[in-house]
């Protein structure tokens, strides 16, 4: 018995996964019949049977995942056991093992002695066999000579598998026959209730094992109905389109903007390497200085001020206003700071940039414009009256997921940008102040950046230094 090993599939595959068995332990195969379908990270593929034989055993289950190399099929081969007493014969290819000295019954050999086979007439006592050519004479006649060495072993003659031992004057091996005689393969049925067995790329196997989705209830809309990876993630996501649909349900089309903010957030997502940091800070007394300066010179904003305490930082860490450049690979930095607010609308997320306030450039512009220019971009945002300008040229973003009652959150990158800031809701709650706990007024501020463009040391740099300007009020006196 023997086993059958994964062979190389080529292409640097190092391993593929048993989709189905077309065979079962104490089935008789032929040679090139198919044993299994595997599928690896390229293509589904059907092992042949190297050889006749018998399955004696099934080294791995449906699912399971093997290197090249792996035991994947116990065989024992047809003819592997032969009767005993029987010879070998060049004609058919077999090879006798029976010990050098056995004689015919008859006392006289029949034929050219092949492969240890040895005449009447050879010496008893000489317990290597007799190779062609040596121990008997081609033309078949039942006179042997003997050599006289008796150290000088005679060589096993090699026989290829498949073939018999060379004939006499033709230096060629006989070719066995085979059949080609060929029968249809239906694909066995999986159990009761379960179906076909799925057709998916092993990728894609564990992205839904990940994801907790049963292949057999995905639609596959890839090549002959293979599921990809968007079909699993529409499943795990409930969204339409490559499941067949429960009754009681409806679809959404993804069009125009909500399309649009997908198509940005999975591009960003898969591409840049998101990071955060978070920091929760006091901004109680920020807070009531922002209540007294709007009774005398006009309303501040919190998020004014969130807005107003980026700009310095982010002049002295430029590489949080800044992109990175894929195709040169390089690092783009902007020379002036250009704030995108995240507007939630009723046809989408979109980010809408600030203009800029002052007729002098300045990049500082007072706490009660500043508060008036976002609610106006706002506005014309859920109205859908921004220009395109006011849509793709803002160079860094602000999120203020605090308006719906949430601590905090991590952004995805907008598309072309380094770094997002979330602001959380501003909580009263007890705080460490001046050595005492006190009820105080705190927010939780979150960072995602491309950490491409920034590494951590960076990142927490910006994030704190906002985070120190916004905790101390008289660096937001009120113009």
């Amino acid at each position: 018995m023997s086993d059958f090993l994964l062979p190389d599939l080529g292409e640097g595959l190092t391993e593929a996964t048993i989709v189905a068995w077309h065979v079962k332990v104490g089935d008789e195969v032929t040679r090139n019949q198919a044993l299994a379908e595997v599928e690896t990270a390229k293509a589904l593929v059907e092992l042949p049977s190297p050889r006749a034989g018998r399955i004696t055993a099934l080294h791995a289950e449906e699912g399971q995942t093997l290197d090249v190399g792996s035991p994947l099929v116990g065989f024992a081969e047809a003819g592997a056991e032969p009767e005993p007493g029987a010879g070998g014969n060049a004609a058919d290819g077999s090879v006798a093992d029976e010990p050098a000295g056995a004689s015919a019954a008859d006392g006289s050999a029949d034929g050219p002695a092949v492969d240890g086979a040895v005449t009447s007439g050879s010496v008893a006592e000489e317990p290597a066999a007799v190779p062609v050519g040596v121990g008997a004479s081609v033309d078949g006649s039942d006179e042997a000579t003997v050599s006289a060495e008796p150290a000088a072993r005679p060589q096993r003659q090699q026989v290829l598998v498949g073939y018999g031992p060379v004939l006499p004057g033709t230096g060629r091996p006989r070719r066995r026959p085979r059949s080609y005689a060929t029968t249809p393969y239906a694909r066995p049925a999986g159990p009761t209730g379960e179906g076909p067995t799925p057709r998916a790329m092993p990728p894609v196997r564990r992205r839904a094992r990940d994801l907790g989705v049963d292949l057999r209830s995905v639609h596959g809309s890839g090549p002959g109905g293979r599921i990809l990876r968007a079909d699993v993630e529409a499943r795990a996501q409930g969204l339409p389109g490559s499941v067949t649909r429960a009754s009681g349900t409806h679809t959404i089309p993804v069009t125009g903007l909500r399309k649009q903010t997908a198509q940005a957030m999975s591009a960003s997502a898969f591409t840049a390497p998101h990071a955060s940091v978070h920091v929760t800070i006091d901004v109680t007394d920020t807070l009531e200085l922002l209540g007294r300066g709007s009774r005398e010179s006009g309303r501040t904003s919190f998020l004014a001020s969130v807005c107003r305490a980026i700009l310095p930082a982010a002049a002295r860490t430029p590489a949080a206003n800044a992109r990175y450049d894929a195709e040169a690979g390089q690092i783009e930095m902007f020379d002036q700071v250009r704030l995108g607010i995240a507007v939630a609308t009723d046809r989408g997320l979109l980010v809408a940039t600030l203009p800029e306030i002052d007729a002098d450039g300045h990049q500082d512009p007072s706490g009660p414009a500043l508060t008036a220019a976002i609610a106006e971009t706002a506005q014309k945002a859920r109205d859908g009256a921004l220009t395109p300008a006011e849509v793709t040229g803002s160079t860094l973003t602000v999120t203020n997921v605090g308006v719906f009652d949430v601590d905090g959150g991590t952004p995805i990158l907008n598309p072309g940008q380094s770094t997002i800031l979330a602001i959380g809701a501003l909580r009263r709650q007890p705080w460490e102040h001046r050595d005492e706990i006190a009820l105080r007024t705190v927010v939780t501020l979150t960072l995602s950046f491309d950490h491409r463009v920034l590494d951590g040391a960076e990142a927490s740099a910006f994030l704190t230094d906002i985070a120190e300007t916004l905790a101390d009020p008289a660096t937001l006196l009120v113009r």
